[in-house]
């Protein structure tokens, strides 16, 4: 396939910002949902009997983005007063003492040492020396360190990359994301001949859309890139100057939505020779794509006779972002390898309470939330002081208590799990 298909009229887009309370009224009485200003649809798509799964979307979004903007400062000056401390000490007492002293070390947000929310909760930056390259875990552990520094600005991934991981720094794309609403978007676009996918995740991915589809080439400038066409770019001048090399795909939460959307792109694009080269796509708290249709068709390009098994979905415990969108649409496809609230990996077609909102699990979810907690008391002192856990962290998992499932979707437990569970899982992956 190229690409230039002509486009399907297949379609439905939620509009939360044309949601007002007529539009919400007309979703609850008629299940028309063309006739509701929040949503967009195709002219053979006006009656949905899950409409009710469509006003929750679209009031959830709008909640979010009532909320963006206050929450993106107030984690700003979250994220700025942590690294003020961490750069001074890492107490008040310190800061306050250095500050008395004139020795008040100001961060530098442009600065290697400028670390993001992420990357404060989890300071570990270097690799597992236990975990060798010939292990089969060994991409799993390195993607996930991959996807936690991806969260920081340019000059703390070179620093990783180059002066403690030994590997070669590539390049660099700020190519952001609107992250506030996407898991919870049910939006979705039919592409002929690949199934129905997540609309939101195809934005996020910067895939262009006009008449004809979605087009292989577009015109972009370098003030304004477009994540997917600079990536698969960049991926083809690397490679050909490296005819052995492969490549790994890697993502955590929307990252990894975007990791697993990425190679379905190059092959509705007929990226043939790129697909070739890829040696896995590797995600992490990944939140379900598209339709079944949409996982046939990555199978097909990631399960070939030359390279088979090439998809590995991670999932610790109860985490709740891979189980949404709750639409019973989207599913998940390929490998799952499961992880338990003692980090024991095992492969499984689906992760279990597939379903994140249902009674059956809410006693065990709360049993292991406690656990968690307690967990990450002790874990410093029976495992090491590489897995020491930080106060802000700590806070994250007593929240576990009231919304189990939220603390386990940080990076930190991925990390424990291809770490200390890297015996069972190197069990699983080490023919691939």
């Amino acid at each position: 396939m190229d690409g230039q298909d002509e486009f399907s009229g297949d379609f439905m887009v939620l509009r939360p910002d044309k949601g007002g309370v007529r539009s919400l009224l007309h979703l609850l009485r008629s299940s028309d949902v063309s006739e509701s200003d929040a949503v967009d649809c195709a002219a053979g798509g006006k009656e949905v009997a899950d409409r009710w799964i469509i006003f929750v979307s679209i009031v959830a979004q709008m909640l979010l983005l009532w909320v963006k903007t206050p929450l993106a400062k107030l984690g700003s000056a979250v994220e700025y007063w942590m690294n003020l401390i961490t750069d001074n000490g890492g107490g008040v007492l310190k800061l306050i003492r250095n500050a008395m002293q004139g020795k008040l070390r100001v961060p530098d947000r442009e600065s290697p040492n400028y670390r993001s929310l992420i990357g404060l909760i989890d300071m570990r930056i270097e690799l597992d020396k236990k975990i060798k390259a010939e292990n089969g875990g060994y991409l799993a552990a390195l993607g996930i360190m991959a996807s936690k520094i991806a969260y920081e600005n340019e000059h703390v991934i070179k620093n990783v990359v180059e002066n403690h991981w030994h590997m070669k720094f590539l390049e660099f794309f700020n190519c952001c994301a609107e992250d506030w609403c996407t898991d919870v978007d049910i939006s979705w676009y039919e592409i002929p001949g690949v199934g129905k996918v997540h609309g939101g995740f195809m934005k996020a991915l910067g895939l262009q859309r006009n008449a004809a589809g979605w087009p292989a080439e577009i015109e972009a400038t370098k003030d304004r890139l477009f994540a997917y066409y600079a990536v698969r770019d960049a991926l083809k001048k690397s490679l050909a100057a490296n005819p052995r090399a492969q490549f790994a795909v890697t993502g955590h939460s929307l990252g990894g939505a975007l990791a697993v959307l990425f190679p379905a792109i190059l092959a509705l694009h007929g990226e043939h020779d790129l697909l070739a080269r890829l040696h896995g796509v590797y995600t992490y708290g990944q939140p379900r794509v598209g339709d079944a249709r949409l996982g046939e068709f990555v199978e097909r390009q990631l399960d070939t006779p030359a390279a088979r098994g090439r998809y590995f979905r991670f999932v610790y415990c109860n985490d709740i972002v891979p189980r949404v969108p709750f639409d019973g649409l989207f599913k998940h496809f390929g490998r799952c390898i499961y992880f338990d609230g003692y980090y024991r990996a095992r492969a499984m077609e689906e992760e279990p309470n597939k379903n994140y909102f249902s009674l059956a699990f809410v006693v065990s979810k709360y049993v292991n939330a406690a656990w968690e907690l307690a967990r990450g008391l002790v874990i410093g002192h029976v495992d090491g002081a590489e897995y020491v856990e930080g106060w802000t962290m700590r806070v994250a998992r007593a929240v576990g208590l009231i919304i189990p499932g939220l603390p386990a979707h940080a990076p930190q437990d991925y990390v424990n799990a291809t770490r200390l569970g890297a015996a069972s899982l190197d069990l699983l992956l080490r023919d691939h």
